[in-house]
């Protein structure tokens, strides 16, 4: 199975998404937890999306938020995907029925494979431990572990840690059918450089 999702996170700018977009991106996400380096606002998130091209998916990652306002800011910000990243359990994906959600999950030394049987989700997102900060720690975890769990699960997206210099090794090892960086591709937290985009970008698509 081929690489389909190869995603740039902590999007905050309208220039970032479309440099992502021009090297290849097919995925951009943007962060609505306040408490992020790189949070944006909903007027923030509806001017990124008015730039994304046709065909790039538009990601919105939130941390134990309402259903109600995912569901709301889903709407005003045209996202495509909704990413729990926080505390949830998978009794929230009933209020979310309709939507495309993607579950991330901390690789730690006690994480178990099998857990993600219990998440009915168009993709498990696993990232490396990041406690309160919820992901964007730019640390790995061991890829094994995601090679355990697309036994368990069929669409395993990569994060934590990666960029031009990784992405494709983490490729090649694991097969998964997305991969995403944020805090690596960035010169500061929530803005992206884009030499290290099109690196990552690059590398991903030619592994």
């Amino acid at each position: 199975m081929a690489t389909e999702i190869i995603k740039v996170c902590g999007i905050t700018r309208p220039a970032d998404a479309i440099a992502a977009a021009g090297a290849g991106a097919t995925a951009i996400g943007m962060v609505f937890y306040r408490r992020s380096p790189r949070a944006v606002r909903l007027h923030e998130a509806a001017m990124v999306s008015a730039v994304v091209p046709p065909g790039v998916v538009k990601v919105g990652v939130f941390v134990n938020e309402e259903p109600a306002e995912i569901r709301k800011l889903v709407q005003a910000a045209r996202l495509d995907v909704v990413q729990l990243h926080g505390d949830e359990t998978p009794d929230i994906l009933g209020s979310l029925d309709g939507l495309r959600v993607w579950r991330a999950l901390p690789v730690g030394p006690e994480f178990d494979p099998a857990s993600l049987a219990a998440w009915d989700v168009e993709a498990v997102l696993l990232d490396a431990p990041s406690g309160e900060a919820y992901g964007g720690s730019g640390r790995q975890f061991p890829w094994a572990k995601a090679v355990e769990a697309k036994r368990v699960h069929p669409k395993i997206v990569v994060a934590g840690g990666l960029d031009g210099s990784n992405v494709a090794q983490a490729i090649r090892e694991v097969a998964p059918w997305g991969v995403d960086s944020s805090s690596r591709l960035e010169s500061s937290p929530g803005v992206k450089d884009e030499a290290k985009v099109k690196a990552y970008v690059s590398a991903a698509v030619g592994a």
